[in-house]
């Protein structure tokens, strides 16, 4: 079986001290992978996960808004990262920043 290939791998702090990370692999298609990606997206502020996307084996793909989890219809790996940094400028707006 081939391996996972990184597509995407960024990392920062911003402005308001919060981490982004944003990875993506690519892999084989499988039933828990049908479009050919592993990805993770999170936003964390003071130790929190405030955002995030990721398609673990067991639950799919799925989105993480503070404490809620629903799943997320993938379509294309630059529509996550779109979806997700939309998501983080709208926490940062009602959280004042």
């Amino acid at each position: 079986m081939p391996k996972a290939k990184l597509v995407l791998h960024t990392r920062y702090v911003d402005e308001q001290g919060a981490l982004v990370e944003m990875k993506a692999y690519a892999v084989p298609r499988t039933p828990t992978t049908p479009h050919g990606f592993k990805y993770s997206l999170v936003y964390v502020r003071h130790g929190k996960r405030l955002i995030g996307y990721d398609n673990h084996e067991h639950q799919g793909d799925h989105r993480h808004a503070c404490a809620t989890t629903s799943p997320y219809t993938f379509s294309t790996i630059e529509q996550v990262i779109e979806d997700f940094l939309r998501d983080v400028a709208t926490i940062k707006k009602e959280l004042g920043r």
